[in-house]
């Protein structure tokens, strides 16, 4: 069963993470960083926070209420009170904190094929961070009802799959609405449950359908070929991540 989370949409600005290492500096109030964490639930509905970087966050101090569900994704504001402490990389104060989509990967077959759909977004930047796979894209909106967005291994071509690849499909539901104008989107999706024993990475291949032009009428396959490595932090830390600037519930 698909769940309606609360989102970000309408628009997306791309913000550069600030410095926010162990210097004496990084640690005033007035400094902040802004990235996207995973929920670590550490009992008695206290929870950590992890990087895709790997860096463990205890939060020692928090601006707002939040309830944690295990796993969540998160888009985090917050400021480094400490170095190194009771196994954390950091001691923090949590400026904000928002919610991300994020869902696991489903398999495509003949009862849900028509609930996932399969229309046309515009891909923005697809990439592994931690254990999930990260998709920012545009898709059209037409306020008839929340999309549906999946990330799905397609049970209806048996055989399809390349030796040591797995291969998905990025899905879009936009239940006919009609609409030129373009919502931004962010979404990430657990990859863990497609571990291979004996393997510490596994290479997978992500199918888009695409617009091709202006009048989003023309469409296309994309390919996303990314490689999946188990427990490791990002081999390259991101400088740039998209920020929502307002939430909405226009897909799920």
């Amino acid at each position: 069963m698909q769940r309606k989370i609360f989102i970000f949409g309408i628009a997306i600005i791309g913000i550069l993470l600030i410095n926010i290492g162990c210097d004496d500096n990084s640690k005033s109030l007035g400094n902040f960083g802004i990235d996207i964490a995973t929920i670590i639930p550490e009992g008695n509905n206290s929870y950590s926070l992890q990087l895709d970087n790997g860096k463990k966050l205890w939060p020692a101090a928090k601006a707002v209420s939040f309830t944690p569900a295990k796993h969540q994704r998160v888009l985090l504001n917050y400021t480094i009170l400490s170095d190194q402490k009771d196994g954390f990389d950091h001691y923090i104060k949590i400026n904000d904190i928002w919610e991300i989509l994020t869902k696991q990967v489903v398999e495509l077959n003949a009862q849900n094929e028509i609930s996932i759909g399969n229309d046309p977004v515009k891909t923005n930047s697809i990439w592994i961070g931690g254990d999930y796979l990260n998709a920012s894209f545009m898709f059209n909106y037409g306020g008839k009802q929340p999309h549906a967005i999946n990330l799905v291994r397609n049970s209806l071509t048996p055989g399809s799959e390349q030796e040591d690849v797995i291969e998905l499909e990025f899905r879009h539901n936009s239940y006919e609405s009609q609409s030129d104008r373009l919502y931004e989107g962010f979404v990430c999706f657990d990859l863990r449950p497609l571990r291979v024993m004996d393997s510490d990475s596994v290479k997978i291949s992500v199918k888009v359908k695409e617009w091709t032009d202006k009048t989003n009428s023309v469409t296309k396959e994309t390919i996303y070929d990314v490689v999946y490595r188990y427990n490791q932090a990002a081999l390259k830390a991101r400088t740039e991540i998209p920020i929502p600037v307002t939430t909405s519930d226009e897909y799920y």
